[in-house]
């Protein structure tokens, strides 16, 4: 074994050694997780923030898509979660391809971490589009394409990661595996005019880039903590000074589609 896939295996989180990522303990074991990790809480809490402030006032339900072990239901009131499994935290079990909900009955739809694991997205936007009344929102918290980027989740991460892919589509392999974290890159970056073009319905409201290093030094839900809570003012001071080059160093990017009615 060399030396870097020493490191690796230290740096897995004690609670998640040994389990396979198909367990369906995992859920509650990352929950647990960030239970356990102040700093993540802070992290989450913030992106949290930010996904509850896109959601728009007035009628209609907000559905939470793979709600898994977060808390967003602590930041918007009557949030409908939902798992593609079982899980205690969630009220419904439901496929993003096939949402359960009245045409235009939803104010928003909300997902952490969760797009890139849609392995026909296409008509996940078609059946959201469907839901969601006009003027709602669909807004994803997801990991983001940059030079840095790719150099972490490369070597630390375990999903499938394939910037180059010629198709949005990829092979379902499980709900907690099957991915490709370049996806949602792919979609709004690299094939944004081609996603415009299919889906007026949706308008591209923001595309925001986020936490170059703070999510990595947390540990965030799989690895060990590399940074103490009392530094967690200091990163994000770090992350400011970054703030003009985030499209070089950006982890991630909270991405939110505004949906509005098209004219024939």
């Amino acid at each position: 074994m060399s030396w870097f896939d020493r490191l690796r295996t230290w740096l897995v989180h004690p609670l998640l050694r040994g389990v396979d990522i198909h367990d369906p303990r995992v859920t509650d074991l990352r929950g647990e997780i960030i239970r356990s990790n102040p700093f993540v809480w802070r992290i989450y809490q913030e992106w949290y923030t930010g996904l509850s402030s896109a959601i728009p006032k007035g009628p209609g339900d907000v559905l939470e898509l793979g709600s898994g072990a977060g808390f967003l239901k602590e930041f918007i009131p009557g949030l409908i979660t939902s798992e593609v499994f079982y899980s205690s935290s969630a009220q419904a079990i439901l496929n993003g391809n096939a949402i359960p909900f009245l045409a235009n009955s939803l104010r928003g739809i909300v997902m952490s971490d969760v797009l890139h694991h849609v392995p026909q997205p296409r008509q996940f936007f078609a059946e959201a589009a469907r839901c969601i009344r006009p003027g709602g929102v669909l807004t994803v918290l997801e990991p983001w394409m940059t030079p840095w980027s790719l150099f972490v989740y490369r070597r630390l991460h375990h999903e499938p990661i394939h910037p180059e892919a010629t198709d949005w589509e990829f092979p379902s392999i499980g709900p907690l595996s099957g991915a490709n974290i370049a996806l949602p890159w792919i979609i709004f970056e690299r094939d944004r005019d081609q996603f415009e073009k299919e889906f007026p319905c949706w308008k591209i409201e923001a595309i925001r880039l986020l936490m170059p290093f703070r999510y990595l030094v947390s540990g965030g839900v799989s690895l060990r903590p590399l940074a103490p809570i009392w530094s967690y003012p200091l990163w994000v001071g770090l992350e400011w000074s970054f703030t003009p080059w985030l499209d070089k160093w950006a982890m991630f990017a909270q991405i939110t589609l505004r949906r509005i009615l098209v004219h024939e």
